[in-house]
């Protein structure tokens, strides 16, 4: 089965970046076509309202599956974007707490508890989610262009409401 890889063939220890429509799934490559991956309700099947789900689930379970069931057809590629900023650890350290978390009922919030916090946790022992600090400085540069824009028609609203009184 061909899938849409970009860039290079993963290795054990990899970070799997699979493109989903709104959002980005992440997983650990372990070798052999696995992956490991931290599998909210969402990731369970792919339909639009199960997606939405993850936004409101506190528990997911910790999978491992083939790659091409969980890429889904859908885009991936191998990004292991904090190399260099974050010291990695062993491939063997990283595959053995991946394999001993497999099964299990883990904490989950999108904000905080992630897919990809749960993979960059195992290859670097530090939980970060980029997409969630992107979405977070969106939602803030979104909530002041709103403001400005009220503060635009207060102002341009005064003026007009002035301009109408020394009129009359």
């Amino acid at each position: 089965m061909k899938m849409p890889l970009k860039g290079v063939e993963p290795k054990p220890g990899d970070l799997i970046e699979i493109s989903r429509f709104g959002y980005r799934h992440w997983a650990l490559y372990v070798g052999y076509g696995y992956v490991i991956h931290l599998a909210p309700p969402s990731e369970f099947t792919k339909t639009g309202f199960f997606s939405l789900m993850s936004v409101v689930a506190d528990k997911a379970v910790v999978r491992k599956e083939p790659l091409w069931a969980v890429v889904k057809g859908d885009d991936y590629r191998v990004n292991n974007k904090h190399d260099g900023k974050l010291p990695r650890r062993s491939v063997d350290q990283i595959i053995q707490e991946a394999e001993s978390l497999v099964g299990k009922t883990m904490p989950y919030s999108v904000t905080s508890e992630n897919c990809e916090h749960f993979v960059t946790k195992l290859r670097y022992g530090v939980a970060r989610s980029d997409q969630v600090r992107d979405a977070m400085v969106a939602g803030a540069v979104g909530i002041m262009g709103v403001g400005a824009l009220v503060a635009v028609a207060t102002f341009i609203g005064a003026l007009l409401s002035d301009n109408k009184q020394e009129d009359e």
